[in-house]
């Protein structure tokens, strides 16, 4: 490809994720709804209020590549002498049931998490995990931002402990040290630092999304683009299967096979070329064999894919979709002609959210026809505003789900 083909084809998969992306309102209705969380959990009258109570964006929703559903977590600075994973847990989930309209919202109790779910046209739920933090935990995270933006070996301060209600001294431990360890700050201010290649203005920008309030991201890296054009194929390839690729995995072996490229479309080439070499073989004493292991970059210890093991499917599904979505992405790039590209698209990306992408594009074409800079590369076929030959009318189409 060359460079004007490599430009447009940014266009284009720049469009198709932000057809992706919460609007700006949607952004702040969601830090409204879980300030207001936050708020009801930390009133006065609340059980959990001595102990300080924060509500905190985390997962996609911190790192600028969500989609649908908003993770947090319920930071506390104590607890009660005696109380365990499961006290600290349902603490805070009957404090969310003493509100009427939150009781309504409340899903099954999950493994971790409490899990609210929004009207049907807000589309997206919440997951919130509670957590316990050290007392000094928002001076460290000041710190992590205003000093060198954490050089890795200084993350594991930001770790927090979690409950777990499958971990074996769920009900009887009231010791925090012997909980489940994670670290998901840590992990958004490694993941800033592969996503801003060390661009430190970048970097200072991107790490108010680890903020209690973060803001509204519109321009984003080719590293977050990339990651949530991955997370549409593999949704739209597994249409709902529990034993799809997780987020996780698909983001931690993005961020780490990403090698600073300026353009998501070479982004996306590099990654999908790489990612896979991220994925260690580790002997396990436990079941005496060789399995494999996508390490927290933060927590070496961790394998987010702990549950191939007893789930060999969900293995089994990454490679699939790895080899699927290395295949559609290579045809795409060699398809010219916006239309024949979008019709390629389409069954890959969702017709709905391709549709929108491409309306976008038409949208910005005809400002730039208007204006009479409209050209096309000469011999790409894709329409852009720089090249030798000039465009006529082009007509997109614009059927919905």
């Amino acid at each position: 490809m060359n460079t004007e083909q490599v430009k447009q084809f940014d266009s284009i998969f720049n469009a198709l994720s932000e057809s992706l992306d919460i609007t700006e309102t949607q952004y702040e209705a969601a830090v409204r709804s879980y300030r207001a969380v936050g708020d009801w959990l930390a009133k006065a009258d609340s059980v959990l209020v001595s102990y300080n109570p924060i509500i905190r964006a985390q997962g996609s929703f911190m790192l600028g590549t969500m989609i649908l559903d908003i993770d947090l977590v319920c930071e506390l600075t104590g607890k009660g002498a005696s109380w365990t994973q499961y006290d600290l847990k349902h603490k805070v989930g009957n404090r969310l049931k003493d509100h009427e309209t939150y009781k309504r919202m409340l899903d099954e109790e999950g493994r971790r998490c409490w899990t609210l779910k929004y009207a049907q046209e807000s589309n997206y739920h919440m997951d919130i995990l509670p957590c316990l933090v050290a007392k000094d935990y928002k001076t460290v995270m000041e710190r992590s931002f205003s000093a060198s933006l954490g050089a890795i070996r200084e993350l594991d301060n930001l770790a927090i402990r979690i409950t777990d209600k499958e971990s074996a001294n769920y009900r009887y431990d009231p010791s925090p040290e012997n909980w489940m360890k994670s670290n998901p700050f840590g992990y958004g201010i490694w993941f800033i630092q592969r996503a801003t290649a060390g661009d430190r203005q970048k970097m200072m920008l991107l790490a108010e999304s680890v903020r209690a309030v973060p803001k509204y991201q519109s321009n984003k890296t080719p590293l977050q683009r990339a990651v949530q054009i991955l997370k549409r194929h593999r949704d739209i390839m597994f249409a709902g299967d529990e034993d799809k690729p997780v987020s996780i995995i698909i983001t931690t072996l993005a961020a780490k096979a990403y090698q600073g490229e300026g353009s998501i479309t070479e982004a996306l080439q590099t990654i999908l070329i790489h990612m896979d070499k991220y994925i260690l073989n580790e002997f396990d004493p436990q079941s005496g064999k060789t399995i494999k292991k996508v390490e927290n970059p933060v927590n070496p210890e961790e394998n987010f894919a702990d549950k191939w093991i007893e789930h060999p499917k969900r293995q089994d599904n990454f490679y699939k979709w790895l080899e699927k979505v290395r295949k559609d992405l290579s045809l795409i790039l060699q398809l010219r002609g916006m239309h024949v590209i979008a019709e390629s698209m389409m069954p890959r990306f969702g017709r709905q959210a391709v549709s929108q992408g491409f309306d976008s594009l038409a949208e910005k074409a005809r400002s730039l026809r208007e204006s009479g800079t409209m050209k096309m590369a000469a011999g790409s076929g894709i329409l852009g505003s720089a090249g030798s030959v000039s465009a006529k009318a082009h007509h997109f189409f614009g059927n919905h789900e």
